[in-house]
């Protein structure tokens, strides 16, 4: 069973970069992530650009219009991403509890909807 795993914090918190808890932040990540492809969970993942650079879409009567910046208007933003294959729920929870950024932001999993076609 896959679930998507969304990391989210508030842009300015955390280890930024240039400060010396950076780099071990970041080697965090880099480990984690080598710990779910090894375990055989990682199917995908990848950090996001700056909220700065989303552009929300939306149709209204046929009109579409676009915004810049992301739908939500909180604190905390969609940073990025991991796509796990895990026998369930409690074990997508496990890894989770594993990404850097559940320190200070949050961490939602959701299971992925399998259409059948």
């Amino acid at each position: 069973m896959q679930f998507m795993c969304l990391i989210y914090s508030a842009e300015g918190t955390g280890p930024q970069p240039g400060t010396p808890e950076f780099g071990p932040f970041m080697q965090g990540y880099q480990d984690f992530t080598q710990k779910v492809k090894e375990d055989g969970k990682m199917v995908a993942g990848d950090a996001l650009q700056d909220v700065s650079t989303a552009t929300t879409v939306t149709v209204r009567d046929g009109k579409t219009e676009t915004r810049d910046g992301p739908f939500a208007e909180t604190k905390e933003q969609l940073g990025g991403y991991y796509l796990l294959d895990c026998a369930d729920l409690d074990e997508a929870l496990k890894y989770a509890a594993m990404i850097p950024t559940s320190t200070y932001g949050r961490i939602e999993v959701r299971p992925i909807v399998v259409w059948d076609n």
